[in-house]
């Protein structure tokens, strides 16, 4: 899930840009050393938004740089065990498919899909489920539930996030309108008798 939070740090404005616009610099210096990182407290800094307040400026002995208090507002996704989400597939492979969640990927491994078995059709680059024929292809919306997160604050690219959609209501955007329309005609054909 998405959250706007209001957060204070400690800011290093560097000595050459001192002669500049404060709060633009602090605002470049925030973006450069948060977004696209990961704290398992906060969460994954999607974009520093704004800064709020800045406080009075500290100089540190051996340092040219100014260190300043700062609060700012910044959207973080914070991810859960257990939570639905939603992504949009960018590969698929003979294991499974990787799904962005915007800043991250994840793993639908072919296990993880359906109680079928999945065949994976190479040039067509898809995974078939061989009784029921649905399939998942690269660029489709799906939904999907974590159950599997370990997240990397070091290297944000090992972090691990497995998804599933074996429950009822996951699946592809098309699984999911088809099994609504299902459910309507067996609510009509119920109505009317």
């Amino acid at each position: 899930m998405y959250y706007r939070m209001k957060l204070a740090d400690k800011v290093r404005v560097p000595p050459h840009r001192l002669g500049e616009d404060l709060e633009k610099v602090i605002l470049d210096v925030l973006r450069e050393q948060l977004e696209g990182s990961i704290d398992k407290e906060i969460g994954i800094f999607i974009a520093v938004t704004r800064v709020l307040d800045i406080g009075e400026g500290e100089i540190v002995p051996g340092d040219g740089a100014v260190y300043y208090d700062v609060d700012f507002e910044s959207v973080v996704l914070r991810l859960s065990l257990q939570e639905v989400i939603e992504g949009l597939v960018v590969e698929t492979t003979s294991f499974g498919a990787f799904v962005s969640l915007g800043p991250i990927d994840a793993m639908l491994h072919v296990s993880q899909i359906s109680d079928e078995y999945i065949n994976y059709d190479e040039k067509n680059s898809r995974l078939i489920c061989q009784e029921s024929k649905r399939f998942i292809a690269v660029d489709e919306k799906i939904r999907a539930r974590i159950v599997t997160l370990s997240l990397n604050e070091r290297e944000p690219r090992d972090s691990k996030i497995g998804l599933t959609m074996r429950q009822s209501g996951l699946g592809t955007s098309r699984w999911l309108e088809e099994d609504m329309a299902k459910e309507k005609e067996k609510g009509g054909e119920r109505g009317g008798r």
